[in-house]
């Protein structure tokens, strides 16, 4: 094989091939085989079973050459990609150039890869993971959940006051009279007093008496966690459907017993600041994570194409479009609560997707650096492990499947090497 590479731009390049004879003969050879079966009649020879330059003579010319150069071009795309260590993010685009069936063939290879990696050295990078403080206000937080998950309800006919149950259907609609998504429910039950949805709006069902109806008009937090509601002003109209007034039980030991197996109120308390203490480490340790990731991104060169970045916005416009499905609201429904064009929201998300993309490759750069593998024992326990989780069989079946396996490897080599990163910051 002639082989040369022309660099057109730092994530661009052509290769020029010429194949050799040898290779070609040993090509043919196995195209026509493929075509001497059973289903192929030649008379004087039983099918499957007349020699090779007799099948040549016989089969339609024009398959067997389309076949060949298939296989051909499969054949030096490989070996052209492993021998110049070829890291390819898209597909090739092929240039027959020259081609004497089946002695000379001649042709180029354009394709998308990914440019020189340089590494921050993230070995240097230190930095000091928070612990997590539990007060006892959350603690206290959780238990008055717990006392109102497990009070005697009594139906009661009044005005609602603070701390009743209320089951009410409502909407929201917005400052032109269009329907807010996420906005409405229908026999919702209600803690009053929980500040369970956004400020003003428990507020406002005090007083209330069952079968009236109320429209008030308040805003959407500053840090709603719904980007296109922030500091938005939505009109509800609320209906009250039942009420009962809760009979909250006295915190003693009697009621830790009663939601769990605790002898005391000390041991109950124990457990959940133990449980708290838990889900914020994990989420002390996610954004450490990112932020270190991030951080590393930040100090690093990578050259990525733009088709990667390209298709990157795309995922994730598709991802949040099943999101948004599932949530009641059309695309462009969506778009419009956001004030953008298609074209502006992709813009809008593509410097993330870009560093999405630049955190990927600086991880498999490390992990390739580091030398991290998995283990096939170690896939298993993973495989196994999640197995339990979902017991579907749909699902046992999909994790079964290669590609299922390659994709928890995968996620099992990223773990490795992001906890190999966190474990130099403290060195």
């Amino acid at each position: 094989m002639q082989l040369k590479l022309t660099q057109n731009t730092p994530t661009n390049i052509t290769l020029s091939i010429t194949a050799d004879a040898e290779n070609l003969k040993k090509i043919k050879e196995k195209t026509v085989k493929q075509f001497n079966t059973t289903s192929l009649k030649i008379p004087g020879f039983r099918p499957g079973k007349a020699p090779l330059e007799v099948v040549e003579k016989n089969v339609n010319q024009q398959e067997l050459q389309s076949a060949f150069i298939d296989a051909v071009l499969n054949f030096y795309y490989v070996q052209a990609m492993t021998k110049e260590n070829i890291r390819v993010v898209s597909e090739p685009t092929v240039d027959l150039k020259k081609f004497v069936p089946f002695d000379t063939f001649e042709f180029t290879i354009t394709v998308d890869v990914l440019g020189d990696v340089t590494l921050a050295d993230y070995t240097k990078i230190k930095k000091t993971k928070k612990t997590p403080t539990i007060t006892e206000k959350q603690v206290n937080e959780v238990i008055e959940s717990l006392r109102a998950r497990v009070s005697d309800k009594k139906a009661v006919e009044r005005p609602a006051k603070d701390g009743d149950e209320a089951v009410i259907d409502f909407t929201g609609v917005d400052d032109k009279g269009k329907a807010v998504q996420g906005a409405e429910g229908k026999a919702y039950p209600l803690a009053l007093g929980s500040k369970a949805f956004i400020p003003g709006f428990e507020e406002n069902i005090i007083g209330v008496k069952i079968g009236e109806e109320k429209t008030f008009t308040i805003p959407f937090p500053k840090d709603y966690s719904v980007a296109a509601l922030q500091s938005k002003k939505v009109t509800f109209t609320i209906t009250l459907k039942e009420l009962s007034e809760l009979s909250l039980p006295k915190v003693d030991d009697e009621f830790a017993a009663k939601v769990g197996p605790f002898k005391s109120l000390a041991d109950l308390k124990v457990d959940i600041k133990k449980q708290l203490g838990l889900e914020k480490q994990n989420e002390i340790d996610r954004e450490f994570e990112t932020e270190l990731l991030r951080d590393i991104a930040s100090k690093s060169k990578v050259a990525i194409p733009e088709s990667v970045i390209d298709n990157q916005v795309l995922r994730a416009e598709e991802e949040e479009k099943q999101n948004i499905v599932y949530r009641g609201q059309t695309w462009q429904e969506h778009l419009d609560a956001e004030g953008v064009t298609e074209e502006e929201h992709r813009k809008k998300n593509r410097k993330d997707a870009e560093e999405q993309v630049k955190i990927g490759i600086i991880i498999g750069a490390i992990g390739d650096k580091e030398d991290i593998k998995v283990d096939p024992e170690e896939l298993e326990l993973r495989i196994q492990l999640l197995k339990g989780q979902y017991p579907d069989p749909a699902m046992q079946a999909e994790l079964d499947k290669p590609e299922g396996r390659q994709d928890i490897a995968s996620r099992l080599r990223s773990e490795k090497i992001i906890q190999k990163i966190t474990e130099y910051t403290s060195k």
